[in-house]
């Protein structure tokens, strides 16, 4: 609450256009990466998770705002950047689910 006082936003509201300019370009390079079935949507979702947390935000109403004021170098920099985090989630998650796996064989 700010100041005090509430704020109602509904659905039709601007804020509502926010969003992270990262997540659609990550759940697109994620899904061209990853042979997806219906059994691996979680594998995704972690892949998904963890590539954005390696990302900086980039708060956007509308996704050509961002694309129109980003210069080619930055584009180029910004399709690279996401590449690298997106093949290092899929790295650290199916590490994960390695160790998981070779931890609950170990136990007795």
């Amino acid at each position: 609450m700010i100041l005090g006082r509430r704020h109602h936003y509904g659905v039709g509201s601007e804020l509502s256009e926010i969003h992270n300019y990262y997540e659609r370009l990550v759940i697109d390079y994620a899904r061209e990466a990853i042979a997806v079935t219906e059994e691996d949507t979680g594998f995704m979702s972690d892949v998904v998770c963890v590539a954005l947390n390696h990302l900086p935000p980039r708060y956007v109403r509308h996704d050509v705002d961002a694309s129109f004021y980003l210069s080619p170098e930055e584009r180029i920099e910004m399709e690279e950047r996401i590449g690298r985090a997106v093949q290092n989630a899929i790295e650290y998650v199916q590490s994960s689910i390695e160790r998981r796996s070779a931890d609950y064989n170990a136990a007795p």
